[in-house]
């Protein structure tokens, strides 16, 4: 029997509803394939609707695409919708069903199309980092190459490894992605051809809610545990859209809707939902092993990205905790850092930076870079830290310092490798004494604008064992800026080591001529302007930047003593500090100073067997120290009422802003801090 020929308005309609055959071939350019020599096929499951429409179209999230109709494959439409795989009563894919009229040759290259989709798919969501990557290159792929639009559904909050899923079972839609008309004139020429145009006035998709939680032995959590994809045919598989999407949201049925659970390595994570319009031939029975190889790798990809992501977050914690949260401010000298890191994607360094507080208003300065960018540099980095700081709470000379801390490299292993730079800075002898274990030498900036390269004794680093560490001792001018480093902002894959030094240095004294001979730059502004310096191809490794600022102070500012551990001593020591106070207009304070230097004093004498010393600084506060050869550290105690004694640091604690002790290598030293008010 001879069919019935097309009336003009349905061999327009038809001409309009062919596919494209450039469809595949653009996706795989999409997806980086180059396509010159790929044979011209159609996509899978079906002709695209944006061939059908023969308009230019953009998804609902960003992306606008443009694919040309074909109208020399309208003949094989009819064979390409008949070969549907037979499906049994168990769900299982029996073999494609072909038209009498159809070659062996062109289902291979059908099949053979849908392979390379699957390929070029897989590739772009493989290509994914983080969460949001992963599932924005799954909507890239699918739409429109293989739907209309798609729903992504995933579990909130995402487990992480092998700990226990939260409950209840809530997937949040994380991203939807569908083509929308961007051409007005050819929606309404569509609309008049009786055609629906999927984002415009056709099934809203949008679900009712952001959040939908997966009631236990719901149809939707049936489905979710079968993990395979299933076409909306079934009523359980309607009544789990209905479950996901809204019971007033509308979804295609029978073959143009395949309901996708993403599982991941041990349990079901989300769910993706494919779509295809009315104008396009349905999903055939192969596509559900498309869709299952899409939500397979797309899963796989989000369990390592969450696990990713929580790297990454113990990564930064563990950084942002073994540096500095702030820097303390020591008086004579002013202080400001930066640390940046090699890249996003390795957060975590060996570099690391310091600034401890020393007796006598000293301060320690410094910068280490532990070999390697891991997590065990981190942990190795924030042990040497510790080291360090104990060390130099026991107030040993610099070259001391990095001889302990080269035995304490080689217990923690063989191939534990560091350069470090410690300097101790002097505010009343205005002077810097300098250590170096395979570091980058420090720069000085002068106040008059004159940048100089200090020459430190370079040393070994870090865990070589068995090699003795210099010392050098230099001036450091009121007004001089000295520049402490890591090699990530001198040395790169661009520029050695040396000439990374030498453009430092005049990058520094560039910006001091802008502040004019008499002016230091602030420091917060220097640290900016020293890292501007750094290019594209600069950030080969991890920077730590600490810069100090000598402000010293002044010897009339001083008054030093020496005390003989006599019973006089508390008496002659009064007397002093009354003098100093008069000499500086501080006499408001003299009754206050007298009776804490007295108990201070008296305390030290009692166990000291040499010379006690007695120091008093003016800076914004007025600074007392008393230092004696016992080692051992005052405590403060409660005295029961028939104690003669027990009661002076009491009394300092009570009247003094702040005080402490501290541990030396020849003795200690007992400091207080009263306000001044002048």
């Amino acid at each position: 029997m001879t069919e019935p020929q097309p009336t003009s308005h349905e061999s327009r309609h038809k001409e309009r509803a062919r596919p494209s055959e450039q469809t595949l071939p653009h996706a795989l350019e999409e997806q980086g394939r180059p396509h010159a020599d790929t044979p011209a096929a159609p996509e899978p499951g079906g002709p695209s609707r944006r061939a059908a429409l023969g308009a230019r179209a953009d998804r609902s999230g960003g992306v606008s695409a443009a694919v040309p109709g074909q109208p020399e494959r309208a003949g094989r439409d009819a064979a390409a919708a008949a070969a549907v795989p037979s499906v049994g009563a168990g769900g299982e894919i029996g073999p494609t069903a072909t038209e009498p009229g159809e070659g062996a040759a062109a289902v291979a290259r059908r099949e053979g199309d849908r392979l390379r989709f699957v390929g070029a798919a897989t590739r772009r969501i493989a290509r994914g980092i983080d969460l949001d990557e992963i599932v924005l290159g799954l909507c890239r792929a699918t739409v429109p190459t293989f739907s209309d639009a798609i729903l992504v559904h995933l579990r909130d909050p995402l487990p992480v490894g092998d700990e226990r899923p939260a409950t209840p079972f809530v997937l949040r839609l994380r991203r939807t992605d569908r083509l929308r008309l961007v051409d007005e004139a050819l929606s309404e020429s569509a609309e008049a051809e009786g055609l629906t145009v999927l984002g415009g006035p056709g099934p809203d998709l949008t679900p009712a809610s952001e959040l939908c939680e997966v009631r236990t032995g719901g149809e939707l959590n049936e489905v979710l545990r079968g993990v395979r994809p299933v076409f909306a045919e079934s009523p359980a598989a309607r009544a789990a859209l209905a479950e996901l999407l809204g019971p007033d949201r509308t979804v295609p049925g029978g073959r143009r809707a395949i309901l996708a659970p993403l599982r991941g390595r041990r349990r079901v994570i989300g769910a993706a939902v494919f779509v295809r319009g009315p104008e396009r031939p349905a999903f055939e029975a192969n596509d559900l092993l498309v869709a299952a190889q899409l939500a397979t790798h797309t899963a796989l990809g989000i369990d390592k990205a969450v696990l990713y992501g929580r790297e990454a977050y113990i990564a930064d914690e563990l950084q942002r905790t073994m540096l500095p949260d702030s820097l303390p401010q020591p008086t004579g000298v002013r202080l400001a850092s930066r640390y940046l890191p090699a890249a996003e994607t390795a957060r975590v360094g060996g570099d690391w930076y310091d600034a401890i507080p020393l007796p006598g208003s000293r301060v320690a300065l410094v910068v280490g870079d532990v070999m390697g960018h891991s997590m065990t540099s981190a942990a190795i980095m924030g042990q040497l830290r510790t080291t360090a700081q104990t060390l130099a709470g026991l107030d040993l000379p610099p070259a001391e310092v990095l001889h302990h801390l080269d035995e304490q490299a080689q217990r923690l292993g063989t191939d534990r490798m560091a350069t470090c730079l410690y300097a101790v800075y002097d505010p009343v002898a205005h002077r810097i004494t300098i250590a170096n274990a395979g570091h980058p030498p420090p720069v000085l900036l002068h106040l008059g604008g004159r940048a100089e390269v200090l020459r430190v004794p370079p040393g070994a680093p870090i865990g070589v064992g068995g090699v003795d560490f210099e010392a050098v001792e230099l001036d450091a001018p009121a007004g001089a800026t000295l520049l402490l480093y890591t090699d990530g902002l001198v040395e790169s894959r661009l520029r050695d080591v040396w000439t990374g030094i030498e453009q430092l240095r005049e990058r520094l004294a560039a910006t001091a001529q802008l502040t004019g001979p008499d002016h230091s730059p602030p420091l917060e502004a220097l640290c900016d302007d020293v890292l501007d310096m750094l290019g594209p191809g600069d950030r080969d490794d991890d920077i730590a930047l600490l810069a100090a600022r000598f402000d010293g102070i002044a010897p009339s500012d001083v008054a030093y003593w020496f005390l003989d551990p006599e019973e006089t001593a508390p008496g002659r020591a009064r007397r002093l500090a009354r003098r100093a106070l008069e000499r500086w207009g501080l006499e408001e304070l003299t009754d206050s100073v007298e009776l804490l230097v007295s108990e201070v004093v008296t305390n030290a004498v009692r166990y000291a067997e040499r010379p006690v010393t007695l120091r008093l600084l003016k800076t914004d506060v007025l600074r007392c120290e008393v230092g004696d050869d016992s080692p051992q550290l005052p405590r403060q105690r409660r005295a029961r009422e028939t104690d003669e004694g027990g009661r002076g640091l009491f009394l300092v604690n009570r009247l003094a802003r702040r005080w402490g002790a501290t541990r030396l290598s020849g003795g200690k030293v007992v400091w207080f801090e009263l306000p001044t008010r002048g």
